[in-house]
């Protein structure tokens, strides 16, 4: 941005700037007092203080126009990653008087974009005017944004006034979430460490002893699990609520946030947490996430927010917990302190680290993430193990 473009801004933002309407006609009317004071002709003065009285009309005007005009933000509703968040403004006019030619721009952080200007033609008097626009958000994360700007020449035109209202705004964006159909790393747990460790898959495929409660039948629901008897009875269909079979053990999906990440491969250790943390979710086993910041942390909603505002390098506030965990790092020398139990997910930082197999204290299985393979392969991939030494 330019000295005079600033300078212009500044104008705007505290006072008038003048429109090139504005510069020319200021222009005029001095040619003009100078003209009749050269040749003392009255018609000259008479066109110089028209003018001159036009100028500080529209000066005056656009201020005023701003004055009795108020800005609320509507809250803005969670999306996933690639998806378009909607924001709502809700501008209102109190005067008596409608208002004409506005501008109103939404100051936006500047990784979602330029500032969103959207023009209204009218507001009419004491009413509410709803202004709705639609961004596209690529990256997952909490964005905050605190200002909208008023903008408007009216109604002459030659002098425009810009006003700033506060309208917080908080948009969260949540990680993708993968559609896994098969996930050893949460398929396999406690199989190997406790063989008296419930079958999970019983509680898949079972229809009778496991019973909880009976629900009414939701779309999605496995038409196995419908209890026909009691569906006739009630009319309408009603399905088993089963048992967690999970012999008492807790899933904790586990992200290394406190140590360095390269920005591309965290992105994607965020995608696999909340993938993991919903397939086992989905499967209907006790899982957790952890976080250094936010420590364990359950329930979709809060594993979402918790998952789109997490960052790397974030302060330890809460420590590892020392049951078995899924750890998803890129650090392998961390791999060494997990407990027996534990699975892994590592990024290589190292481009020739990819493929070989590790030095862990204990032969626990896990997952190596190539950059060159989609991770919804990868993840529904066979573990592979480390040699112990």
């Amino acid at each position: 941005m330019n000295i005079s473009q600033k300078i212009a801004d500044w104008l705007e933002n505290r006072a008038i700037a003048p429109a090139y309407a504005g510069w020319l006609l200021s222009g005029m009317t001095v040619f003009f007092f100078g003209s009749a004071t050269n040749t003392m002709s009255g018609w000259l003065y008479a066109l110089s203080g028209g003018t001159l009285a036009l100028l500080g009309v529209a000066a005056v005007l656009p201020a005023k126009s701003l004055r009795a005009l108020e800005v609320r933000r509507r809250p803005i509703a969670p999306v996933s990653a690639g998806d378009r968040i909607t924001v709502e403004l809700e501008i209102e006019n109190r005067a008596p008087e409608p208002k004409t030619l506005l501008q109103v721009v939404d100051l936006l952080p500047f990784v979602l974009g330029s500032p969103i200007v959207s023009a209204i033609e009218v507001i009419e008097p004491s009413s509410i005017y709803r202004n709705t626009y639609y961004l596209e958000v690529r990256q997952r994360g909490v964005y905050r944004w605190q200002e909208v700007d008023l903008r408007t020449a009216a109604p002459l035109g030659l002098f425009w006034c810009r006003r700033s209202r506060p309208a917080k705004a908080v948009a969260v964006v949540y990680p993708q979430v993968l559609p896994l159909s098969i996930c050893p790393l949460i398929d396999r747990i406690g199989q190997e460490d406790s063989p008296q460790l419930y079958d999970r898959s019983r509680s898949q495929t079972a229809t009778e002893g496991l019973t909880r409660n009976l629900r009414p039948y939701r779309h999605g629901d496995p038409t196995r699990l419908i209890h026909w008897r009691t569906s006739a009875r009630y009319g309408e269909l009603r399905v088993r609520e089963l048992e967690v079979a999970a012999g008492g053990q807790e899933i904790i999906i586990a992200l290394d946030s406190a140590a360095s990440w390269q920005p591309e491969e965290f992105e994607r250790a965020v995608t696999v947490a909340a993938s993991l943390y919903f397939y086992a979710s989905k499967r209907l086993l006790n899982v957790k996430l952890w976080t250094a910041r936010s420590g364990l942390v359950s329930g979709n909603r809060v594993v979402l927010e918790t998952l789109a505002a997490v960052n790397y390098g974030e302060d330890a506030i809460d420590s590892r917990a020392k049951l078995p965990i899924i750890w998803l790092t890129q650090n392998s020398a961390s791999l060494s302190t997990l407990t027996q139990g534990s699975r892994w997910v590592l990024w290589p930082i190292a481009a020739g680290e990819t493929g070989e197999r590790l030095l862990l204290k204990h032969d626990l299985p896990g997952l190596q993430i190539r950059s060159d393979r989609p991770l919804e392969l990868q993840l529904q991939d066979a573990l592979e193990r480390a040699i112990s030494y």
